[in-house]
């Protein structure tokens, strides 16, 4: 679909284990310690703060990964078609 994606990207005080910036989309692959309560309160607050930013966060467990791999880039593949269908809608149409 022809966009970049930066590994292990900073951004403010976190990083994000990818990031394209043109997408303003953050992906998150969590493994198993995610689960543990202080793990995912940190997840929650990092989450929000790049909410703050306009970036938005698609998160996947390994578990997702592993054994659903097509799932997950039908997840991402639907919001790449959402962001691009925003951007025709607010793109001024030349012949006006």
């Amino acid at each position: 679909m022809g966009y970049d994606f930066h590994r292990q990207k900073p951004i403010d005080n976190y990083i994000v284990d990818f990031f394209c910036n043109k997408l303003q989309l953050a992906i998150e692959l969590d493994g198993y310690t995610h689960t543990f309560e202080d793990i995912s309160a940190k997840d929650k607050v990092r989450e929000e703060r790049l909410r703050e930013l306009s970036i938005t966060v698609l998160r996947f467990c390994d578990e997702d990964i592993i054994k659903n791999m097509e799932g997950v880039l039908t997840v991402i593949r639907c919001f790449i078609e959402d962001f691009e269908e925003k951007q025709k809608l607010h793109t001024p149409n030349p012949s006006f």
